[in-house]
């Protein structure tokens, strides 16, 4: 299963990116990574890779050629960014800032990281330009789906979210870390204000989930559910 992305700036500066949802482990690439992709550099607190096995990190080694590709572009830089998912294909004009964090998050969200790897099936329900409304709703919805599941078939089920709010927690380690680790190489600030912007989503699931909450309540409840 591959997600494609296709970004355009203008006659100059067009980029494509074929995303493989089920891939491994990039060790071709360690030869040519930068240095800013080894484990070891900035890595995150909560990390539970052994350097022996990971010289880099894995999320670090499916990004750098992304970021690199838009080093020095800014973020308010009008694109046109079309995404072809196995089921459907989108498109839409928008900042460079708004199709990098819907690109980026993808690729996070499907690395090797094994907690970055927590989002996997977020990853493979991708819904480019999500709206934090969207994100919301996704992450919960997956989460309580796994729970009725867990429910099911005999094992312990966390209806009060408990494990959700752990898990974006564990990612906000990893968000700050992976922000301290390309923050020096980023000449321009597409790539730092894409980061930003899909770091401040997630943040809000681990601080701010009541409100979070409040905010799609309307949207999942009818007329007759709130009488």
């Amino acid at each position: 299963m591959a997600i494609e992305y296709s970004i355009t700036l203008d006659e100059t500066h067009e980029f494509n990116y074929r995303i493989e949802l089920d891939r491994g482990y990039d060790a071709a690439a360690l030869a040519v990574a930068p240095k800013w992709t080894r484990l070891e550099y900035q890595r995150c607190s909560n990390c539970p890779l052994q350097k022996e096995q990971f010289s880099h990190c894995p999320a670090a080694i499916d990004l750098y050629r992304v970021i690199e590709d838009f080093q020095g572009l800014p973020a308010i830089k009008k694109a046109l960014v079309k995404v072809r998912t196995p089921e459907r294909d989108y498109s839409k004009q928008v900042s460079l800032e708004e199709g990098l964090r819907s690109l980026l998050g993808v690729i996070m969200a499907s690395s090797s990281c094994p907690v970055l790897g927590r989002l996997r099936p977020m990853a493979e329900q991708h819904l480019p330009f999500a709206s934090n409304h969207e994100f919301t709703l996704r992450a919960i919805s997956l989460y309580l789906a796994r729970q009725y599941f867990n429910s099911r078939e005999g094992r312990d089920a966390d209806w009060e979210l408990k494990g959700l709010v752990s898990t974006f927690q564990q990612l906000q380690l990893v968000n700050q870390a992976f922000w301290q680790r390309i923050h020096g190489t980023c000449e321009g600030d597409s790539n730092l204000k894409a980061f930003l912007t899909f770091f401040s989503m997630s943040s809000g699931m681990s601080y701010k989930l009541e409100v979070q909450l409040q905010k799609i309540r309307p949207l999942v409840m009818s007329a007759s559910d709130t009488l």
